[in-house]
Protein backbone atom coordinates (compact mmCIF):
# COMPACT_ATOMS: atom_id res chain seq x y z
CA UNK A 1 0.00 0.00 0.00
CA UNK A 2 1.43 3.44 -0.94
CA UNK A 3 2.54 5.83 1.77
CA UNK A 4 0.18 8.63 2.76
CA UNK A 5 1.16 12.27 2.39
CA UNK A 6 1.35 12.56 6.19
CA UNK A 7 3.63 9.52 6.36
CA UNK A 8 6.00 10.97 3.75
CA UNK A 9 6.11 14.35 5.50
CA UNK A 10 6.78 12.84 8.94
CA UNK A 11 9.45 10.55 7.49
CA UNK A 12 11.24 13.54 5.98
CA UNK A 13 10.95 15.55 9.22
CA UNK A 14 12.43 12.64 11.15
CA UNK A 15 15.28 12.22 8.69
CA UNK A 16 16.05 15.95 8.97
CA UNK A 17 16.06 15.78 12.77
CA UNK A 18 18.26 12.68 12.77
CA UNK A 19 20.72 14.32 10.37
CA UNK A 20 20.76 17.52 12.42
CA UNK A 21 21.32 15.74 15.73
CA UNK A 22 23.47 12.94 14.28
CA UNK A 23 21.07 10.29 15.54
CA UNK A 24 18.30 10.34 18.12
CA UNK A 25 17.36 7.95 20.96
CA UNK A 26 14.57 5.55 20.06
CA UNK A 27 12.36 7.21 22.69
CA UNK A 28 12.50 10.47 20.72
CA UNK A 29 11.71 8.64 17.48
CA UNK A 30 8.69 6.96 19.12
CA UNK A 31 7.54 10.27 20.60
CA UNK A 32 7.51 11.94 17.20
CA UNK A 33 5.76 8.97 15.54
CA UNK A 34 2.97 8.97 18.10
CA UNK A 35 2.66 12.58 19.27
CA UNK A 36 3.96 14.94 16.59
CA UNK A 37 1.40 17.79 16.75
CA UNK A 38 0.46 17.54 13.07
CA UNK A 39 1.43 14.03 11.93
CA UNK A 40 1.64 11.85 15.06
CA UNK A 41 -0.42 8.69 15.21
CA UNK A 42 -2.47 9.85 18.20
CA UNK A 43 -2.84 13.45 17.03
CA UNK A 44 -4.45 12.97 13.61
CA UNK A 45 -8.02 12.12 12.70
CA UNK A 46 -7.35 8.53 11.64
CA UNK A 47 -9.64 5.78 12.93
CA UNK A 48 -7.60 3.79 15.46
CA UNK A 49 -10.04 1.62 17.42
CA UNK A 50 -12.53 -1.01 16.23
CA UNK A 51 -13.00 -3.02 13.05
CA UNK A 52 -12.10 -0.13 10.76
CA UNK A 53 -9.10 0.87 12.89
CA UNK A 54 -5.85 -0.75 13.93
CA UNK A 55 -6.69 -2.53 17.19
CA UNK A 56 -9.41 -3.33 19.71
CA UNK A 57 -9.50 -2.18 23.32
CA UNK A 58 -11.50 -3.76 26.14
CA UNK A 59 -13.97 -0.88 26.01
CA UNK A 60 -14.51 -1.40 22.28
CA UNK A 61 -15.30 -5.11 22.77
CA UNK A 62 -18.53 -4.59 24.76
CA UNK A 63 -20.24 -2.08 27.02
CA UNK A 64 -20.01 -4.59 29.88
CA UNK A 65 -16.39 -3.60 30.48
CA UNK A 66 -17.37 -0.02 31.32
CA UNK A 67 -20.40 -1.12 33.30
CA UNK A 68 -18.27 -3.26 35.62
CA UNK A 69 -15.74 -0.47 36.09
CA UNK A 70 -18.66 1.79 37.00
CA UNK A 71 -19.60 -0.69 39.70
CA UNK A 72 -16.16 -0.29 41.28
CA UNK A 73 -16.41 3.49 40.95
CA UNK A 74 -19.70 3.45 42.85
CA UNK A 75 -18.03 1.74 45.78
CA UNK A 76 -15.19 4.26 45.64
CA UNK A 77 -17.69 7.11 45.75
CA UNK A 78 -19.35 5.56 48.81
CA UNK A 79 -15.99 5.12 50.54
CA UNK A 80 -15.09 8.77 49.95
CA UNK A 81 -18.37 10.00 51.43
CA UNK A 82 -20.59 12.92 50.54
CA UNK A 83 -19.71 15.75 48.21
CA UNK A 84 -18.66 15.89 44.56
CA UNK A 85 -17.19 12.66 43.18
CA UNK A 86 -14.63 13.30 40.47
CA UNK A 87 -13.62 10.77 37.83
CA UNK A 88 -10.70 11.90 35.70
CA UNK A 89 -10.00 9.73 32.65
CA UNK A 90 -6.69 10.31 30.88
CA UNK A 91 -6.21 9.16 27.30
CA UNK A 92 -9.90 8.41 26.71
CA UNK A 93 -9.49 7.86 22.96
CA UNK A 94 -12.83 7.83 21.17
CA UNK A 95 -14.82 8.15 24.41
CA UNK A 96 -16.29 4.64 24.39
CA UNK A 97 -15.29 3.84 27.96
CA UNK A 98 -16.50 7.20 29.28
CA UNK A 99 -19.87 6.69 27.59
CA UNK A 100 -20.32 3.18 29.01
CA UNK A 101 -19.40 4.35 32.52
CA UNK A 102 -21.68 7.39 32.37
CA UNK A 103 -24.59 5.35 30.97
CA UNK A 104 -24.15 2.75 33.72
CA UNK A 105 -23.96 5.30 36.53
CA UNK A 106 -26.98 7.19 35.24
CA UNK A 107 -29.05 3.99 35.06
CA UNK A 108 -27.78 2.02 38.06
CA UNK A 109 -26.39 4.58 40.52
CA UNK A 110 -28.33 7.84 40.08
CA UNK A 111 -27.21 9.17 43.47
CA UNK A 112 -23.55 8.87 42.45
CA UNK A 113 -24.32 10.23 38.98
CA UNK A 114 -25.94 13.28 40.56
CA UNK A 115 -22.70 14.29 42.27
CA UNK A 116 -20.41 13.17 39.47
CA UNK A 117 -17.83 15.39 37.78
CA UNK A 118 -16.34 13.48 34.81
CA UNK A 119 -13.20 15.05 33.37
CA UNK A 120 -11.39 13.85 30.25
CA UNK A 121 -7.68 14.73 30.19
CA UNK A 122 -7.10 14.99 26.47
CA UNK A 123 -4.48 16.83 24.37
CA UNK A 124 -5.66 15.92 20.87
CA UNK A 125 -8.22 18.37 19.41
CA UNK A 126 -9.53 15.62 17.15
CA UNK A 127 -10.10 13.26 20.08
CA UNK A 128 -11.78 16.03 22.09
CA UNK A 129 -14.22 16.66 19.27
CA UNK A 130 -15.07 12.98 18.88
CA UNK A 131 -15.47 12.55 22.63
CA UNK A 132 -17.74 15.59 22.80
CA UNK A 133 -19.96 14.19 20.06
CA UNK A 134 -20.13 10.75 21.64
CA UNK A 135 -20.86 12.08 25.13
CA UNK A 136 -23.44 14.69 24.10
CA UNK A 137 -26.11 12.94 26.15
CA UNK A 138 -24.07 13.57 29.31
CA UNK A 139 -22.91 17.08 28.42
CA UNK A 140 -23.77 18.51 31.84
CA UNK A 141 -21.53 15.97 33.57
CA UNK A 142 -18.49 16.10 31.30
CA UNK A 143 -15.67 18.59 30.86
CA UNK A 144 -12.15 18.54 29.48
CA UNK A 145 -8.73 19.37 30.87
CA UNK A 146 -5.14 19.52 29.70
CA UNK A 147 -2.27 17.95 31.65
CA UNK A 148 -2.41 20.68 34.33
CA UNK A 149 -5.14 19.02 36.35
CA UNK A 150 -5.83 18.48 40.04
CA UNK A 151 -8.31 16.05 41.56
CA UNK A 152 -9.73 16.79 45.00
CA UNK A 153 -11.75 13.64 45.76
CA UNK A 154 -12.38 10.79 43.38
CA UNK A 155 -10.58 8.45 40.99
CA UNK A 156 -8.08 8.87 38.17
CA UNK A 157 -8.75 6.21 35.53
CA UNK A 158 -6.57 5.10 32.63
CA UNK A 159 -7.13 2.27 30.18
CA UNK A 160 -4.26 1.47 27.81
CA UNK A 161 -2.50 4.81 28.32
CA UNK A 162 0.94 4.00 29.69
CA UNK A 163 1.80 1.38 27.06
CA UNK A 164 1.96 4.22 24.52
CA UNK A 165 4.44 6.34 26.49
CA UNK A 166 7.74 6.61 24.55
CA UNK A 167 10.31 4.07 25.71
CA UNK A 168 14.10 3.90 25.53
CA UNK A 169 15.59 0.71 24.08
CA UNK A 170 18.67 -0.62 25.86
CA UNK A 171 20.97 -3.63 25.70
CA UNK A 172 23.71 -4.80 28.04
CA UNK A 173 26.95 -6.09 26.54
CA UNK A 174 30.09 -7.01 28.47
CA UNK A 175 28.57 -5.57 31.61
CA UNK A 176 27.90 -2.19 30.00
CA UNK A 177 24.45 -0.71 29.34
CA UNK A 178 24.03 0.77 25.86
CA UNK A 179 21.13 2.54 24.17
CA UNK A 180 19.57 2.15 20.73
CA UNK A 181 19.81 5.31 18.62
CA UNK A 182 17.92 5.75 15.36
CA UNK A 183 20.03 6.83 12.37
CA UNK A 184 19.38 7.45 8.69
CA UNK A 185 19.94 4.53 6.33
CA UNK A 186 19.84 4.16 2.56
CA UNK A 187 16.68 4.25 0.45
CA UNK A 188 14.90 6.67 2.80
CA UNK A 189 14.86 4.12 5.61
CA UNK A 190 15.96 4.18 9.23
CA UNK A 191 18.63 2.12 10.96
CA UNK A 192 19.94 1.55 14.48
CA UNK A 193 23.20 2.03 16.34
CA UNK A 194 24.12 1.05 19.89
CA UNK A 195 25.67 4.03 21.69
CA UNK A 196 26.41 5.39 25.13
CA UNK A 197 23.31 6.16 27.19
CA UNK A 198 21.56 9.41 26.31
CA UNK A 199 20.83 9.99 29.99
CA UNK A 200 22.18 8.66 33.27
CA UNK A 201 18.55 8.21 34.31
CA UNK A 202 18.49 4.90 32.41
CA UNK A 203 21.18 3.28 34.58
CA UNK A 204 19.71 4.89 37.69
CA UNK A 205 16.31 3.47 36.81
CA UNK A 206 17.49 -0.13 37.08
CA UNK A 207 19.32 0.60 40.35
CA UNK A 208 16.13 2.16 41.73
CA UNK A 209 13.98 -0.71 40.46
CA UNK A 210 16.26 -3.38 41.92
CA UNK A 211 16.21 -5.40 38.70
CA UNK A 212 18.91 -5.50 36.03
CA UNK A 213 18.52 -6.38 32.33
CA UNK A 214 19.98 -9.70 31.20
CA UNK A 215 23.19 -9.51 29.15
CA UNK A 216 22.48 -9.75 25.44
CA UNK A 217 18.76 -9.04 25.78
CA UNK A 218 17.04 -5.97 24.39
CA UNK A 219 14.51 -4.32 26.70
CA UNK A 220 12.42 -1.18 27.01
CA UNK A 221 12.73 1.46 29.73
CA UNK A 222 9.68 3.65 30.24
CA UNK A 223 11.08 6.57 32.23
CA UNK A 224 7.91 8.59 31.66
CA UNK A 225 5.56 6.17 33.46
CA UNK A 226 7.03 6.41 36.99
CA UNK A 227 7.34 10.18 36.55
CA UNK A 228 3.67 10.27 35.57
CA UNK A 229 2.74 8.20 38.63
CA UNK A 230 4.66 10.46 41.01
CA UNK A 231 2.96 13.50 39.49
CA UNK A 232 -0.42 11.79 39.77
CA UNK A 233 0.16 11.16 43.47
CA UNK A 234 0.92 14.86 43.99
CA UNK A 235 -2.17 16.03 42.10
CA UNK A 236 -4.61 13.67 43.80
CA UNK A 237 -5.98 15.07 47.05
CA UNK A 238 -7.85 12.00 48.26
CA UNK A 239 -9.06 8.97 46.41
CA UNK A 240 -7.96 6.28 44.00
CA UNK A 241 -5.86 5.61 40.91
CA UNK A 242 -7.16 2.84 38.64
CA UNK A 243 -4.66 1.74 35.99
CA UNK A 244 -5.57 -0.86 33.34
CA UNK A 245 -2.95 -1.90 30.81
CA UNK A 246 -1.00 -4.84 29.47
CA UNK A 247 2.25 -5.53 31.26
CA UNK A 248 4.10 -7.46 33.95
CA UNK A 249 5.89 -7.04 37.26
CA UNK A 250 9.55 -6.10 36.72
CA UNK A 251 10.99 -9.58 37.31
CA UNK A 252 8.76 -11.00 34.60
CA UNK A 253 9.17 -8.05 32.23
CA UNK A 254 12.97 -8.35 32.31
CA UNK A 255 13.09 -12.15 32.52
CA UNK A 256 15.90 -13.97 30.64
CA UNK A 257 13.53 -15.54 28.10
CA UNK A 258 12.27 -12.12 26.93
CA UNK A 259 15.24 -11.62 24.64
CA UNK A 260 13.75 -9.02 22.29
CA UNK A 261 11.63 -7.09 24.76
CA UNK A 262 7.94 -6.40 24.22
CA UNK A 263 7.86 -3.60 21.64
CA UNK A 264 5.04 -4.14 19.13
CA UNK A 265 3.34 -2.20 16.35
CA UNK A 266 -0.27 -2.40 15.16
CA UNK A 267 -1.71 -1.39 11.80
CA UNK A 268 -5.10 -2.51 10.52
CA UNK A 269 -5.21 -5.35 13.06
CA UNK A 270 -1.86 -6.71 11.94
CA UNK A 271 0.92 -6.88 14.52
CA UNK A 272 4.58 -6.47 13.61
CA UNK A 273 7.90 -5.59 15.24
CA UNK A 274 9.12 -2.90 12.81
CA UNK A 275 8.57 0.60 14.25
CA UNK A 276 10.51 2.20 11.38
CA UNK A 277 7.97 1.41 8.68
CA UNK A 278 5.06 3.82 8.11
CA UNK A 279 5.96 6.41 10.80
CA UNK A 280 2.81 8.02 12.16
CA UNK A 281 0.51 5.44 10.58
CA UNK A 282 0.67 2.66 13.15
CA UNK A 283 0.61 2.30 16.89
CA UNK A 284 3.84 1.56 18.75
CA UNK A 285 3.54 0.05 22.22
CA UNK A 286 5.51 -1.66 24.97
CA UNK A 287 4.34 -3.62 28.00
CA UNK A 288 4.03 -1.68 31.25
CA UNK A 289 6.27 -2.26 34.27
CA UNK A 290 3.78 -2.48 37.14
CA UNK A 291 6.51 -2.81 39.75
CA UNK A 292 7.81 0.62 38.74
CA UNK A 293 4.30 2.06 38.96
CA UNK A 294 3.75 0.71 42.47
CA UNK A 295 7.18 1.83 43.66
CA UNK A 296 6.82 5.33 42.20
CA UNK A 297 3.28 5.59 43.55
CA UNK A 298 4.43 4.73 47.06
CA UNK A 299 6.96 7.56 46.87
CA UNK A 300 4.08 9.95 46.15
CA UNK A 301 1.78 8.71 48.90
CA UNK A 302 -0.18 6.15 46.87
CA UNK A 303 -0.75 2.83 48.60
CA UNK A 304 -1.20 -0.27 46.44
CA UNK A 305 -4.62 -1.68 47.30
CA UNK A 306 -5.00 -4.38 44.65
CA UNK A 307 -3.06 -5.73 41.66
CA UNK A 308 -4.02 -8.62 39.43
CA UNK A 309 -5.16 -9.87 36.04
CA UNK A 310 -8.07 -8.27 34.23
CA UNK A 311 -10.11 -11.46 34.34
CA UNK A 312 -9.94 -11.51 38.14
CA UNK A 313 -10.91 -7.86 38.28
CA UNK A 314 -13.95 -8.34 36.03
CA UNK A 315 -15.04 -11.61 37.62
CA UNK A 316 -15.00 -10.07 41.08
CA UNK A 317 -17.17 -7.19 39.87
CA UNK A 318 -19.88 -9.53 38.58
CA UNK A 319 -18.87 -10.53 35.06
CA UNK A 320 -20.62 -13.91 35.25
CA UNK A 321 -23.87 -12.53 36.63
CA UNK A 322 -23.95 -9.80 34.00
CA UNK A 323 -23.25 -12.24 31.19
CA UNK A 324 -26.14 -14.45 32.32
CA UNK A 325 -28.42 -11.43 32.51
CA UNK A 326 -27.49 -10.42 28.97
CA UNK A 327 -28.07 -13.97 27.74
CA UNK A 328 -31.55 -14.03 29.27
CA UNK A 329 -32.43 -10.99 27.18
CA UNK A 330 -31.28 -12.78 24.01
CA UNK A 331 -33.97 -15.05 22.64
CA UNK A 332 -31.95 -16.34 19.70
CA UNK A 333 -29.33 -18.99 20.56
CA UNK A 334 -27.13 -17.87 17.70
CA UNK A 335 -27.03 -14.36 19.13
CA UNK A 336 -26.35 -15.73 22.61
CA UNK A 337 -23.42 -17.75 21.29
CA UNK A 338 -22.02 -14.68 19.53
CA UNK A 339 -22.38 -12.73 22.77
CA UNK A 340 -20.42 -15.35 24.70
CA UNK A 341 -17.69 -15.41 22.07
CA UNK A 342 -17.42 -11.62 22.19
CA UNK A 343 -17.33 -11.31 25.96
CA UNK A 344 -14.87 -14.13 26.51
CA UNK A 345 -12.22 -11.91 24.89
CA UNK A 346 -12.31 -9.80 28.07
CA UNK A 347 -11.44 -12.68 30.39
CA UNK A 348 -9.80 -15.54 28.51
CA UNK A 349 -6.14 -15.89 29.58
CA UNK A 350 -4.36 -16.65 26.32
CA UNK A 351 -6.50 -15.91 23.28
CA UNK A 352 -8.14 -12.88 24.90
CA UNK A 353 -7.25 -9.97 27.17
CA UNK A 354 -7.90 -11.62 30.51
CA UNK A 355 -4.37 -12.37 31.67
CA UNK A 356 -2.04 -10.13 29.66
CA UNK A 357 -3.98 -7.09 30.84
CA UNK A 358 -3.44 -6.16 34.47
CA UNK A 359 -5.27 -3.84 36.84
CA UNK A 360 -3.61 -1.77 39.56
CA UNK A 361 -5.67 0.07 42.17
CA UNK A 362 -3.88 2.55 44.42
CA UNK A 363 -5.30 4.80 47.10
CA UNK A 364 -4.43 7.99 48.92
CA UNK A 365 -5.83 8.78 52.37
CA UNK A 366 -8.44 6.02 52.06
CA UNK A 367 -7.04 3.51 54.60
CA UNK A 368 -7.28 -0.12 53.41
CA UNK A 369 -10.82 -0.69 52.12
CA UNK A 370 -12.09 -4.07 51.03
CA UNK A 371 -12.59 -3.32 47.35
CA UNK A 372 -15.19 -5.17 45.32
CA UNK A 373 -12.58 -6.05 42.71
CA UNK A 374 -10.51 -7.77 45.40
CA UNK A 375 -13.10 -10.47 46.09
CA UNK A 376 -11.54 -13.94 45.85
CA UNK A 377 -12.68 -16.07 42.93
CA UNK A 378 -13.45 -18.94 45.29
CA UNK A 379 -16.15 -16.77 46.88
CA UNK A 380 -17.93 -16.09 43.60
CA UNK A 381 -20.71 -18.14 41.96
CA UNK A 382 -19.66 -19.88 38.75
CA UNK A 383 -22.74 -21.16 36.92
CA UNK A 384 -22.22 -22.61 33.46
CA UNK A 385 -21.44 -19.93 30.89
CA UNK A 386 -21.13 -21.98 27.74
CA UNK A 387 -17.41 -21.19 27.23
Amino acid sequence: MPESTENRVLTELLREQIAREEGIPFAEFMRQCLYHPAYGYYMTGRQRIGKSGDFFTSSSVHTLFGRLIARQLVQMAELLGEGPFQVFEQGGGEGYLALDILDALAAEAPAVYARLDYVLIELSPVSRRRQSERLAGHAEKVRWSDENWSLDSGCLLTNELLDAFPVHLVEKHQGRLQEVFVVNAEKNRFGEELRELSTRDLADHFDWLGVQPVAGNRCEVNLAAPRWMRETGKRLGRGFVLTIDYGYPALELYAPHRRSGTLMCYHRHQADEDPYEKPGEKDITAHVDFTALQKAGAEAGLQSLWFGEQYRFLMALGFVEELLRLQERTADEKEARALRLTLKNLIMPEAGMGETFKVLVQGKQVDQPQLLCARALRDLPFPGMGF
